[in-house]
């Protein structure tokens, strides 16, 4: 059986893509097991992978936003788990970051998962996170429409990125209807960590 320091190990030694990527594989993510919040995105951008950290760019400073929470809280891997779909850069093409990997989900998503114990609340943002965590069959926006199909287990989201401005100005009901909620449950969630933080 596996256990999970040593699943955590070996995702940080992976070389599953070694050769297919634009740089050697560089796992991030933020293995947060007894977490209440998993949030499951797509990959990490070309910064993240600079810096090491999930998230932490502008797309990041976005999502803490729309949670509620600090940075702190944030990287608390007993408050919030990070999964993306793909655990390292894939690259850039023509309209920005090429898609996750597949084989990074196909090999190593379910062993993670059920690794995961008392989590609470899945943010599931993006099209290939929501396919594979919800089976949306819907486009993005029909699926974050559709929000209280999944709610109060899973959230779907659009991506924080800077280029979802227009997206978010669109869809001026994301803010006023879902961010509220969003924001009430992970303080609800959270309270009952107080300590951990």
């Amino acid at each position: 059986m596996t256990t999970k320091a040593n699943l955590a190990r070996d995702i940080a030694n992976c070389q599953l893509c070694a050769g297919l990527l634009p740089d050697p594989p560089k796992p991030i993510l933020q293995l947060g097991f007894n977490a209440p919040i998993l949030i499951a995105g797509q990959a990490p951008g070309r910064l993240t992978r600079v810096r090491g950290l999930a998230f932490d760019d502008a797309s990041g400073d976005r999502l803490r936003a729309w949670l509620g929470v600090t940075r702190e809280q944030f990287y608390n891997p007993s408050l919030f788990s990070i999964l993306p779909m793909g655990f390292c850069y894939p690259g850039t093409g023509t309209n920005g970051d090429l898609a996750p990997r597949a084989e990074c989900a196909a090999h190593w998503r379910r062993k993670v998962l059920i690794q995961h114990e008392g989590l609470a609340l899945q943010l599931v943002i993006g099209h290939y996170a929501q396919q594979w965590h919800l089976n949306s069959q819907t486009n993005l926006t029909e699926t974050v429409r559709n929000w209280r199909a999944f709610w109060p287990a899973a959230l779907p989201l659009p991506h924080p990125s800077p280029r979802n401005n227009r997206w978010l100005k669109a869809n001026p009901w994301f803010a006023e209807q879902v961010l509220p909620e969003l924001q009430a449950q992970v303080t609800r969630l959270l309270a009952g960590r107080a300590g951990l933080y």
